[in-house]
């Protein structure tokens, strides 16, 4: 009779991606240079950019309605899930209503309502 599954790999070897110390230690060197000269930027600073001069009513805006979203999917997810990973889900799904409350609290004194 043949074997249809191959046999697992015996070590980690040095090249694989899961390898989890070499993980950490290129994260150590990374976050120590930084520590050691705060001005050098991050390596991967540029992926995700903002343009600099956006002002802070619009930064706001935005991370409301991220929030907001996160707020809406992590409470769909709640609604599908059981137990232990439904408790989860709820938790973030506050922890993102607690931020959006924040923000908005932010905002409001940024551009303050008009009160008649």
């Amino acid at each position: 009779m043949k074997k249809i599954t191959p046999d697992p790999p015996l070590a980690s070897t040095a090249s694989d991606p899961t390898d989890h110390s070499q993980l950490s230690e290129v994260g150590n060197r990374a976050v120590s240079k930084r520590l050691r000269n705060p001005s050098h930027a991050d390596p991967i600073c540029d992926v995700f950019t903002i343009v600099p001069d956006v002002d802070i009513e619009t930064l706001l805006c935005h991370a409301c309605e991220t929030l907001a979203s996160l707020n809406v999917l992590t409470t769909d997810l709640a609604c599908k899930l059981e137990g232990s990973s439904r408790s989860l889900a709820l938790s973030i799904q506050q922890l993102a209503v607690v931020g959006e409350l924040l923000v908005n609290r932010a905002l409001d004194n940024v551009d303050p309502p008009d009160t008649e």
